[in-house]
């Protein structure tokens, strides 16, 4: 009895301190417009043209419904948020 409690209690912690795990596409475009329009751009494409502009362990890369990549860097030994537009501008995002 204690055993199958204990494993529950242990499932639910390890759910909490490590989130529900990624979203599948389709939930992650649910949040945008019906008329939006999702380019097929890759978080790979996303990562080399941020590397380019200068940016170095590029991680947590997510798309928003503008076409806009977010995520996380280094720049001159800074971590800083950073944004890739549906244009190509790279720039750092601040909170």
């Amino acid at each position: 009895m204690w055993g199958r409690g204990l494993a529950a209690a242990l499932l639910a912690a390890a759910f909490v301190a490590l989130g529900p795990g990624p979203l599948p596409p389709r939930a992650a475009h649910a949040a945008c417009e019906p008329g939006d329009k999702i380019d097929g751009t890759t978080a790979d494409q996303a990562r080399k043209k941020i590397e380019a502009a200068g940016y170095k362990k590029v991680q947590g890369l997510k798309k928003g419904c503008d076409n806009t990549w977010h995520g996380m860097a280094e720049k001159d030994g800074a971590a800083t948020g950073v944004a890739l537009t549906a244009k190509g501008e790279v720039f750092p995002e601040r909170d």
